[in-house]
């Protein structure tokens, strides 16, 4: 990259995807979707992530996500729709980071400078993230920004979370993986998500696991033990630098002093937040390394 290296880049988005994330972990989020009849955990994460996509069917949804099982999402789409609109379903969404995040921070860091400057310098990065061929970036970029800054700097995570992921999937469908294969070769990665957290989550059976396990070792990516390969770790670093080359907009604009102050501020905000309890426990290992910068 012109003007940073990759690992400040992947420090600083990680720190937005986690402060964005907690959210998901929140009881808040299901309880402003039970206000509208919707109680199915997997219904509540669809509707507050895809409303800004409007009232979608599971083909654009199963294609933007990439990486859930599309009869899963077609369980929920698009009769979710009968029951909230992507407009409620947005504010929801909105009200319900605003309730998690004064809980696990607190009134002071909520009210902060550093928590003002930090949603100036997240949204000045998502000043330079490109629409195209980023359905969720673009949908998300055509939302309003909130007034106040913690729900300024948690859109903006969110915009960025987005723009890599969108991002990271160009990488995936170049590298030949299918949304199941990428799952699974990253779960088996040393920073992977666990299988029993991810697998069922998204949809997928056992035999849809292992059949992509059996594909992933005839191509070489997968030992007996399950485990990534030589080649299937080069893999999988090649597609962490590839999504750095497709995402480097954002960070390209903010410039790499800003990259390191946002890390660091936004660091500070994701410690907080473990502390107060906004993640599972099995999380504060995958996280720490972010936090630790």
């Amino acid at each position: 990259m012109p003007t940073h290296t990759a690992l400040p880049v992947r420090q600083c988005q990680s720190v937005l995807n986690t402060v964005h994330s907690t959210v998901y972990f929140s009881p808040d989020h299901d309880g402003e979707m039970a206000a509208f009849g919707v109680h199915d955990p997997m219904a509540c994460y669809l509707a507050g992530r895809v409303a800004a996509l409007g009232p979608v069917g599971p083909g654009i949804v199963t294609a933007a996500f990439y990486s859930f099982q599309h009869d899963m999402i077609s369980g929920h789409l698009p009769t979710l729709w009968q029951r909230i609109t992507p407009a409620e379903a947005t504010a929801a969404r909105t009200r319900a980071a605003d309730l998690t995040l004064r809980r696990v921070l607190g009134p002071e860091a909520i009210g902060s400078a550093a928590m003002r400057r930090a949603a100036l310098l997240a949204l000045r990065a998502t000043e330079g993230g490109a629409r195209y061929g980023r359905p969720l970036y673009a949908a998300l970029a055509d939302q309003p920004v909130p007034k106040e800054p913690h729900l300024a700097l948690w859109h903006a995570a969110t915009l960025l979370r987005e723009h890599r992921g969108d991002s990271h999937i160009g990488a995936l469908t170049a590298a030949g993986l299918d949304g199941i294969e990428a799952l699974v070769s990253h779960s088996a990665s040393d920073t992977g998500m666990p299988r029993d957290v991810v697998m069922t989550k998204r949809g997928w059976t056992e035999r849809d696991w292992t059949a992509a396990e059996r594909r992933l070792s005839e191509r070489g990516l997968l030992d007996d033990d399950g485990r990534l390969t030589e080649e299937g770790r080069t893999l999988r670093e090649d597609l962490e630098h590839d999504t750095d080359r497709r995402d480097r907009a954002p960070y390209e604009h903010l410039g790499a002093d800003g990259v390191a102050e946002l890390t660091e501020i936004v660091g500070e905000f994701v410690a907080a937040a473990a502390a107060g309890g906004a993640f599972p426990p099995f999380l504060i290992d995958l996280f720490a390394p972010a936090r630790r910068g």
